[in-house]
């Protein structure tokens, strides 16, 4: 018999995939109810409009669109609902024990196009200065270009919009969750909602790749 997911089920998971305080969501999904627009940490969230007895939102990042999905009316107007009591659900679970599969830092000869949730530890050899662009989605955003290396190869970093100006030449990083694609025939690396970007203090760089703890959320 297959698990019917509830929407309190699914907000909670959202929260935990795009590192939301469950419960600061929940109150930003009935602002933006009221006013159309909300913003909860670095995810823009759009009430669309409503159908039958349902509330119509949409979640974008500096990425793009990320959810669409309904919310019922009588799950907004309940004012005693918590997020935090869906965090232990079936969807969430499944979530965080596939996050916990994901453990080692990998070298920048492993990186290869596709590849999800990708830690990786560098040094930072320049940084392009920003540009601005025009997203797929017509939104306007900046982005700038890093070429980061280790002891077995450079591979480029996309920064964009908060991320510019959080690195320098000659810093060393760890990208952790990171997404792996191709550029006009090059490797490139970019931190999504769910990644982390930090400058490490005491950077081990040399011999073998560095082996940190997974993060969970």
């Amino acid at each position: 018999m297959s698990h019917k997911r509830s929407i309190g089920e699914y907000l909670a998971f959202l929260s935990l995939k795009y590192q939301l305080d469950p419960e600061k969501f929940l109150a930003a999904l009935q602002s933006a109810k009221t006013q159309g627009k909300h913003r909860c940490s670095r995810v823009a969230i759009e009430c669309r409009g409503k159908i039958g007895a349902s509330w119509v939102y949409l979640l974008l990042n500096e990425e793009g669109v990320i959810a669409q999905f309904r919310i019922p009316e009588a799950f907004l107007r309940d004012h005693v609902n918590s997020l935090s009591k869906y965090m232990e659900t079936t969807m969430v679970r499944n979530y965080r024990y596939r996050e916990s599969k994901i453990s080692c830092t990998l070298h920048v000869r492993d990186v290869h196009p596709g590849m999800r949730n990708v830690n990786l530890s560098a040094k930072v050899l320049e940084v392009t200065p920003p540009r601005r662009v025009v997203t797929r989605f017509g939104n306007y955003a900046s982005v700038a270009k890093a070429v980061i290396e280790d002891e077995t190869g450079t591979i480029k970093l996309c920064l964009w919009n908060a991320q510019i100006g959080t690195v320098a030449a000659g810093d060393f990083v760890q990208l952790t969750n990171a997404t792996a694609s191709t550029f006009r025939g090059e490797r490139q690396l970019s931190i999504g909602a769910k990644g982390k970007l930090h400058t490490l203090t005491n950077p081990k760089m040399k011999g073998s790749p560095l082996y940190l703890p997974h993060v969970q959320v």
